[in-house]
C-alpha cells in the first residue's frame, strides 16, 4: 500500500432531485440530503486513495464526522474534496469538505480502513 498523506481527490456533482432530503426520506425539503452529502465525502475519499492500493484490497467505511452548514438546491453543483490527513496501519483519516458557489456546505474528517476483499466478503457471509 503506497497510499500518503496529502493523497487527493475532488469531484462535482449537480444536485437532482434523487439527492434531496424528500427522496432519501431525510427531511421534508427539496434541498440536498445530509445522507447525500455522506455518501458524496465517502465517494471521494475512496476516489483519493483507490489507486494506491494493492491489488486485491479495498477501503470500507469506519467513521464519519460532519457538520452540514448550508443548504443546496436542486440545480445548483457541490464540489467534494477529500485529502488523506493521516495514515495509521490500516485506518486512513481524511478531511472533507464541499462546497458550492456561494461558500461551505459541509466539512468534517472521514476515516476508512484497508481490508482484504476476499477476507473482508467471508466474514460478512
Amino acid at each position: 500500500m503506497s497510499v500518503s498523506v496529502g493523497q487527493s481527490a475532488s469531484l462535482e456533482l449537480e444536485i437532482s432531485e434523487e439527492d434531496t432530503a424528500i427522496a432519501l426520506r431525510s427531511g421534508t425539503l427539496p434541498v440536498l440530503a445530509t445522507p447525500r452529502v455522506v455518501a458524496l465525502v465517502e465517494e471521494v475519499s475512496v476516489a483519493a486513495v483507490g489507486e494506491a492500493l494493492d491489488e486485491g484490497t479495498t477501503t470500507v467505511g469506519m467513521k464519519v464526522q460532519l457538520d452540514h452548514l448550508a443548504p443546496t438546491a436542486v440545480g445548483r453543483t457541490v464540489v467534494a474534496e477529500s485529502t488523506v490527513a493521516e495514515v495509521k496501519g490500516r485506518r486512513i483519516c481524511f478531511e472533507v469538505s464541499v462546497t458550492d458557489d456561494r461558500g461551505l456546505v459541509a466539512v468534517g474528517r472521514v476515516t476508512r480502513v484497508v481490508v482484504d476483499v476476499d477476507h473482508f466478503l467471508d466474514k460478512a457471509r
